[in-house]
């Protein structure tokens, strides 16, 4: 896994469960919203790499 992309997903990641507990907390579903769809890619960036790395010699 690439050191930018490992980044990457992880600030995704983080970006999205802080953005998704603070939707809950103020009680605004978008932002919910918003946060869990950042966590997601930032999950499946990181499933990405994942398997890429797998493939490597």
């Amino acid at each position: 896994m690439t050191a930018g992309e490992k980044v990457k997903a992880k600030t995704d990641q983080v970006k999205g469960k802080l953005k998704e507990a603070l939707g809950r907390t103020v009680g605004n579903e978008r932002m919910t919203a918003e946060g869990e769809v950042e966590r997601r890619m930032g999950d499946a960036r990181e499933a990405k790499e994942k398997v890429k790395d797998a493939f490597r010699p």
